[in-house]
């Protein structure tokens, strides 16, 4: 059959995009283009061809962004020590930005009229898509299937599936109908027993960290270098991007750490409950402050604390590409040419431990704060000082 018109889909290559796929087929009567953005996630490319071909499309599209995720994304929002509520390190939410840009170039190359994604109408990931294909393509529609067709319950989709002959896999621990999304910064598990905040997570559900209990009893020194306020080096070798970060994720995943149990609140106004592991970011964001300490003045990070809520509400809530990001991101990359350095690390069972800053930034002196006397600290000034912060009270 030959089409008029073309959608690209985000596919996974799953049950539920598969649905997808096959709905979109009959409901829109499109050529379905799917487009597979590889950021690390566990990924079957011979299924994803495998399922896609079964359904019948012809150009499918797998790239890998690896490199790109954590060098562009990944990064820059580990410079901003990025946590929304306190606590998460927005895995999931720095991947779509990343996923959407991709999905509307290609949906612009083969002139499609609509990108479609499968995210849910209960979840964030539906925002930050979409405003990201908003912000890249105006003009190209959306079609969200989540939040236009009928199939209400996951015993509708079975049906579904069953009668177009779609492969449904067999529930095992760790899987669906757990909802995961895993990419190379971070695995996050949601539903199921889950969703009661009561329930203690079963230790099952881990994917990437061991527990503290079964880490090994000798601990793991790491050293990591910085320049420009970036990661270069484990341990005196260079590495890219996306093998810093999967070197890191190895290291403190077998050492416990990373881990966080959440309730956050949605963009959308309603609170979920998740399970996030986030092993390398975790060491990640620890060393980069380390590193931080001894080479920015008390101003520019005070500053950068100050902002850095809102950073991660914008990021969390999916405006990476708004103006606001953009202009809160030039804060926080105004002295990263002076975050130079290296940080040694103790890693043992799910606790990180700083034992040395080096660097060549005379942020710190040590003679200022020597408890030895020395004529590099007037102290004759700090009565003065004490006195005219009293008027303030």
């Amino acid at each position: 059959m030959k089409f008029n018109k073309r959608i690209v889909l985000a596919y996974s290559g799953g049950l539920d995009t598969s649905i997808i796929l096959k709905w979109l087929q009959e409901n829109y009567n499109a050529e379905i283009i799917t487009y597979t953005a590889d950021i690390g996630q566990k990924i079957d490319k011979k299924k994803i061809y495998k399922n896609a071909k079964k359904l019948g499309v012809k150009k499918i599209i797998i790239e890998n962004l690896k490199n790109t995720f954590v060098k562009d994304y990944v990064y820059p929002m580990l410079r901003g020590h990025a946590l929304y509520e306190g606590v998460y390190l927005l895995g999931t939410s720095i991947a779509r930005p990343l996923i959407a840009k991709r999905q509307i170039a290609i949906a612009k190359k083969y002139k499609a009229y609509a990108v479609s994604h499968g995210s849910t109408g209960k979840g964030n990931d539906q925002v930050r898509f979409e405003l990201g294909y908003h912000y890249f393509g105006p003009k190209i529609k959306i079609i969200a299937p989540w939040r236009e067709w009928k199939l209400n319950s996951r015993t509708d989709l079975i049906k579904y599936a069953k009668k177009n002959n779609i492969l449904i896999p067999k529930d095992k621990k760790g899987a669906p109908p757990f909802s995961v999304d895993d990419n190379l910064y971070h695995t996050s598990t949601e539903g199921k027993i889950l969703e009661n905040p009561k329930n203690t997570a079963p230790e099952f559900i881990f994917q990437r960290t061991i527990s503290p209990e079964r880490a090994p009893s000798k601990n793991t020194i790491v050293n990591i270098e910085f320049k420009n306020g970036d990661p270069i080096t484990i341990n005196g070798k260079k590495l890219s991007p996306e093998n810093l970060l999967e070197k890191l994720n190895i290291l403190a995943g077998k050492n416990g750490i990373g881990r966080v149990d959440l309730v956050e609140n949605r963009f959308i106004g309603i609170k979920s409950r998740g399970v996030y592991e986030t092993p390398g970011g975790t060491i990640l964001m620890i060393a980069h402050r380390a590193i931080e300490s001894v080479t920015l003045d008390k101003l520019t990070m005070h500053k950068k604390d100050e902002v850095m809520p809102r950073y991660a509400e914008l990021i969390y809530n999916g405006y990476w590409y708004s103006k606001e990001r953009l202009k809160i991101q030039k804060i926080v990359d105004l002295q990263k040419n002076k975050v130079n350095g290296s940080i040694k690390l103790k890693l043992y069972k799910g606790n990180v431990t700083i034992l040395s800053r080096r660097t060549k930034s005379t942020a710190y002196s040590m003679k200022k704060v020597s408890f030895e006397e020395n004529k590099t600290f007037n102290k004759s000034n700090i009565e003065r000082f004490i006195n005219f912060h009293k008027k303030k009270l």
